[in-house]
């Protein structure tokens, strides 16, 4: 099984060897870049490339470790039980597999994804340390050990908001996605908008990568954000004259909101705009 990307998902050499590594050496491939840059989607290409099942866990500041594996409803047992239902006499009835239990007894070699583990509790990766290594786990109520019948593929992507456990990163493949530089982005934009002007592609990317250079944004836009960007360019037909302007006191692009998400990136572009007025009427 081996990833080379896909029609619809422009993948880097060093990528597809991470991704193709982590298959190889069965450890969980761990992939942290900034948002927007596609780590989600890579879990939901590889499985499309590889032609297997995707099991997707997206982690939430609530989630447990022990959810991935599996859930006992003893309430609902309770309830039933005094109600006289018969489902009560099985266990099995009450108990919901998690993600981690549907990827052991998948009846195909699938892909797992858990989506942005940092946002869970910081003992959530150590929790998981065992179930991921030997892939498997003791359920108490039923009394037998649930154990992978083909080891899965894991992807699990972080956004760097928490740093995760030393010994949960020995047990992973890292691989860092480094934000497209141009050409990678034009490749990726021709993935989504294949009929596209190339001149308005060509001003929007100068516009899009001064943007992310300007000292001080809060947030730089990313991948996403530029491909809605450009689709809204060309639905609207903007003149690619208007988007990059000469101007300097004009540096605040047309439908900047899809680029800019926060009211003080905008107030920055606004004040350098102002200091570039200033300096005009100074020369």
């Amino acid at each position: 099984m081996r990833f080379e990307g896909t029609s619809d998902y422009v993948a880097t050499d060093d990528l597809k060897v991470a991704v193709n590594a982590a298959i190889t050496l069965e450890r969980p491939l761990l992939v942290k870049g900034e948002p927007g840059t596609g780590k989600t989607v890579l879990a939901i290409e590889v499985a499309k490339a590889l032609g297997a099942p995707l099991l997707e866990w997206h982690i939430k500041s609530t989630t447990k470790a022990s959810q991935g594996l599996y859930e006992y409803d003893a309430v609902m047992r309770l309830r039933d039980s005094q109600l006289g239902d018969a489902r009560a006499a099985d266990i099995g009835n009450y108990i919901k597999k998690g993600k981690l239990w549907e990827a052991f007894e998948a009846p195909e070699r699938p892909i797992l994804l858990i989506d942005e583990i940092d946002k869970a509790d910081i003992e959530f990766p150590n929790d998981l340390l065992q179930e991921l290594d030997r892939m498997e786990f003791y359920c108490y109520e039923l009394d037998r050990t649930v154990k992978a019948e083909r080891r899965p593929i894991v992807i699990i992507t972080s956004n760097n908001e928490k740093e995760l456990p030393d010994a949960f990163l020995r047990r992973c493949f890292f691989h860092y996605i480094r934000f497209p530089d141009e050409d990678t982005m034009g490749r990726i934009i021709e993935v989504h908008f294949p009929k596209i002007k190339e001149r308005l592609v060509s001003e929007a990317l100068k516009v899009f990568y001064d943007m992310r250079k300007v000292p001080g944004l809060k947030k730089k836009p990313s991948t996403s954000e530029l491909l809605d960007w450009l689709k809204l360019l060309a639905t609207d037909d903007i003149d690619p004259e208007l988007i990059r302007q000469k101007d300097p006191t004009k540096l605040i692009p047309p439908l900047h909101g899809a680029l800019l998400k926060n009211e003080q990136d905008m107030q920055l572009f606004e004040r350098l705009a102002f200091l570039a007025r200033r300096e005009q009427r100074g020369s």
